[in-house]
Order: C-alpha cells, then sequence, then structure tokens
C-alpha cells in the first residue's frame, strides 16, 4: 500500500513537473512574439482604427478557432468584426465584404490552401490586409500589407506538430491589437455597457450602486477608536477597508488593507495609537444613486477595491466592492 501511494504521488508529480514544461514553453513562445513587435504593429494598429467598415478575420483550423475568439474581442470592445471561414467564403460568403473592411488573416504556416485560394479575390473586394503568421516569408506574408510575426521558438507539443505555443501566442498577439484599438478608440464603460446588454456583467454595471453596495454589519469605529479596533473589523469583515465615523455617522477616514502594510513596512506599529491619525481623511467616495459603470471606471483609474458610499451629508450609507460589480462578491449574478 506504502507502494502504491509511493508510485501514485510521483506519477502526480511527473504530470505536474510536464504541465510546468508546458505553461513555460507557451511563455517562451509569448516572450518571442513580444520581442517581434516593431513598427509593423504600429501599423496595424493604426490601419485597424482607420477602418470605417468591419474587420473581417479568417483562417482555417486552430487559426480559424484563434481567430474567431479574436473577432469576439475586437466586436465587444468598439471595433466591429466578424469571422470568415475560407471555405465558406470561396462559397459565396466573400460577398459579405465591402471596400471598407479591413481583413486580418491568420495562419500559421503561411501556407493554407483554403486562405490563399480566396485572398485574390479578398483583396478585390475588401481594403488592406494584415497577415499573422509564424514564418513572415510566407505566401500569405507576401501577398500581405502588413505582416504581424507570431513565430515561436518550439511548440509545447512533444510531438512538435500541434498548435500549441503558436496559438497561445497568436491569441495573445489579438488581444494586443484589441487592447491598443480601445485605447485608440476611446471606448470606455459605458460603451462596453452598451454593447453587453443582455450580459450579466453588462446588467451588473447599468444598475447603480445602492443596488450592490453592501449595507449591514459594516466595519466602521468610532473616531477615537484604536489602531487595533479598526484593524480589528478590517480582519473581521474582510470587505478591505475600514472606516472612522462620526457619533452622527459621517465618514472621517478610511483604513484599507494596503494602508496596514505600508505601515508595517514601515516600523513597528502602535496598535494604541488613534485609528484616525493613520487613516486617509479624503477618501474617494461615491453616491447611492452612482451608476456601477462608473463606480467600476473610479475603481480601475485609482487602483483601488472598495469604495465608501455616502450621501450629500457625508454620511456612511454602505460599500461597494469590485468583485460585487464583477458579480464575483457577496452579491451573486443569480440577484439579477
Amino acid at each position: 500500500m506504502t507502494t502504491d501511494r509511493h508510485g501514485a504521488a510521483a506519477a502526480a508529480a511527473c504530470w505536474v513537473d510536464l504541465a510546468r514544461q508546458v505553461l513555460d514553453i507557451e511563455r517562451e513562445g509569448i516572450a518571442s512574439v513580444q520581442q517581434a513587435l516593431g513598427a509593423s504593429f504600429a501599423t496595424a494598429v493604426e490601419m485597424l482604427a482607420a477602418c470605417r467598415g468591419r474587420v473581417v478575420v479568417t483562417g482555417v483550423g486552430k487559426s480559424g478557432l484563434v481567430g474567431r475568439k479574436i473577432a469576439a474581442t475586437l466586436s465587444s470592445t468598439g471595433t466591429p468584426a466578424f469571422f470568415l471561414h475560407p471555405v465558406e467564403g470561396a462559397h459565396g460568403d466573400l460577398g459579405m465584404l465591402r471596400s471598407d473592411d479591413a481583413v486580418l488573416a491568420i495562419s500559421n504556416s503561411g501556407e493554407t490552401a483554403e486562405l490563399l485560394a480566396i485572398l485574390p479575390t479578398m483583396r478585390t473586394l475588401a481594403g488592406p490586409l494584415i497577415a499573422m503568421t509564424g514564418r513572415p516569408d510566407s505566401s500569405l506574408a507576401r501577398k500581405a500589407d502588413v505582416v504581424l510575426s507570431t513565430a515561436v521558438p518550439r511548440e509545447a507539443c512533444p510531438l512538435g506538430v500541434a498548435p500549441t505555443a503558436s496559438t497561445t501566442a497568436t491569441l495573445a498577439l489579438g488581444d494586443a491589437l484589441a487592447v491598443c484599438l480601445i485605447q485608440a478608440k476611446s471606448f470606455d464603460l459605458d460603451q462596453f455597457r452598451t454593447l453587453h446588454p443582455g450580459g450579466a456583467l453588462g446588467q451588473r454595471l447599468a444598475l447603480q450602486v445602492t443596488d450592490l453596495m453592501v449595507r449591514e454589519g459594516l466595519p466602521t469605529v468610532s473616531e477615537t477608536a484604536p489602531l487595533a479596533a479598526a484593524i480589528a473589523q478590517l480582519d473581521h469583515r474582510r470587505l478591505g477597508l475600514a472606516a472612522a465615523v462620526d457619533a452622527h455617522g459621517r465618514l472621517l477616514g478610511v483604513l484599507t488593507d494596503g494602508d496596514v502594510r505600508r505601515l508595517v513596512h514601515a516600523g513597528p506599529l502602535d496598535l494604541n495609537t488613534p485609528a484616525l491619525r493613520v487613516m486617509r481623511r479624503n477618501p474617494v467616495t461615491v453616491r447611492p444613486a452612482t451608476p456601477c459603470w462608473q463606480a467600476l471606471e473610479i475603481m480601475e483609474r485609482r487602483a483601488i477595491t472598495v469604495l465608501p458610499v455616502v450621501d450629500e451629508a457625508g454620511v456612511l450609507l454602505g460599500l461597494v466592492h469590485i468583485h460585487d460589480l464583477l458579480g464575483k462578491g457577496q452579491i451573486g449574478f443569480q440577484r439579477l
């Protein structure tokens, strides 16, 4: 029995080691693509940002699956896009192309026959062609206006044939394009909410802070409470923030987990110190009627995870946590 347990443990360790090797190879692939970034990537972003039509993403096999995801990400973040399968394109779907569209063609080898067969027609019907390929000297690359290299040193597959590191790197490069386009188009959370009216996240962001804030058992201390009491509230409620309030419930200051870490790093803590002395006196707050998308935008801009909710007089009414805005906290999606 002991031998069996040792054997099982050794096998488990072997699988974990192999998985780590795979992730190392995939990380290596992304790093290689990152190093290859240059002027051509900036040109591709500018082309796609200037596109007045749609971005037509195309590819076959695993490249096609990655392309579908890239097209979906672009569409949901302000860049209209759709996926066109080359075989369907060859049988009539090329009729969907317009002269103001841009084409993003994906092929690791750059020699995919089905894709190459429709490129001449695509070049006639649509606008610029951007190629994502692992071979910048391939047939696809030679027909493209801009080439983005997705070349990786090796695949994670032990046979060296199954697309693994190459598809991961291509997917990551597609995300990089999408994020740059978000910035280029000044796409914001309000626009994201508009494009996601039926999704759970879109529904949450359409609510007001009052719908999602924590109201009961708030981690508060009096204005004369010692630091020890504030830390105890932090630990007990686990919302990432403790607040000091006056006799009327008005917010005076806040102490966050990050504040405590910084205090510890600065030197020995005197837990008898009045908490208000080390608290932030003018914290960022929101009103109950603040849209959730706006609260999330404030959190991201200020790099904070929880916001006090106050009324016009500054009375603390509740706390809203980023996890609750995203449906991962105490108030789940099922509440919608």
